[in-house]
């Protein structure tokens, strides 16, 4: 097996690629057995083998559990996700996959605790190229993948301080919004994770152009990742990574407890009802 994944001079997504055929082939399927036993379409199948398209984590579970491959195709898919980032953002991925504990501030629902649907939405606004479909399900892929680590063992201690714009900033689809807010109220009882509001009554604060997240690893070692204004920063200094260590400790000061954030999230959500079932 490890000659027919030696990944040396290819990217993450062709070694998936690659694997995902091997193993059909080693089991003596064809695509189109694979398909009818599995469930998934030919031509999407085709697509993940050829490496022209990334799958959602949990294609690779299945994939993984009907083969008896254990975690080999997940293990191909963490790399291969990485395909769909920037070089910078690849760097923070990676510390991202092993921190032990993160922090994180957003002014919007973050990335790790959007739903699909959600997600789906945001992108899309985002895009205005004619390959919109594609570049869309891509990106949705790769950033629900990052949700991966919120449940990998051992599970990070997170902690995520929402600003109160992210939940007066409502999806398009209703639906959409419910089955948001409901994921969030989820999250906030999570036992690995600490989510607060930081309510608009806290004023004006110093990172209301953008998030912050730091991140330690077992060993102790930290670093922070800034993006705002369409600009992102990974911070390797010590000196830096405490001023900014400190910078969050004042926002989280000035946020609601994670018990009265969980009664906040609540209250959008009844609001939320209240409105959609009398317009």
């Amino acid at each position: 097996m490890a000659e027919q994944v030696d990944a040396q001079g290819e990217s993450g997504r062709a070694v998936l690629g690659r694997t995902l055929r091997f193993l059909r082939e080693k089991e003596g399927k064809s695509l189109g057995q694979l398909a009818d036993e599995t469930g998934y379409d030919k031509s999407y199948l085709s697509r993940l083998e050829s490496g022209e398209r990334l799958s959602k984590v949990t294609v690779m579970e299945d994939l993984d559990g009907y083969y008896g491959a254990g975690d080999l195709l997940v293990s191909h898919w963490k790399a291969a996700r990485l395909d769909a980032f920037k070089d910078q953002y690849k760097e923070y991925m990676k510390l991202e996959s092993t921190a032990r504990v993160m922090w994180v501030f957003t002014p919007g629902v973050p990335g790790l605790l959007q739903t699909e649907d959600f997600a789906r939405e945001v992108l899309s606004k985002a895009q205005t190229t004619a390959d919109v479909d594609e570049w869309v399900e891509e990106q949705v892929a790769a950033r629900l993948g990052r949700q991966y680590l919120l449940r990998q063992e051992p599970q990070p201690d997170v902690r995520i301080i929402l600003d109160e714009f992210a939940l007066r900033r409502p999806a398009a689809s209703a639906q959409t919004w419910h089955d948001q807010l409901l994921h969030l109220e989820a999250a906030a009882l999570w036992p690995n994770v600490a989510l607060q509001v930081l309510p608009f009554s806290a004023g004006a604060h110093h990172h209301m152009n953008g998030s912050l997240t730091l991140l330690w690893q077992r060993d102790g070692s930290a670093v922070a990742y800034k993006e705002g204004n369409g600009c992102s920063r990974l911070i390797e200094d010590p000196d830096e990574v405490l001023r900014n260590r400190l910078s969050y400790d004042r926002l989280r000061d000035l946020a609601l407890s994670p018990s009265d954030s969980l009664k906040f999230i609540r209250r959008v959500l009844k609001e939320h009802r209240h409105h959609e079932a009398h317009p």
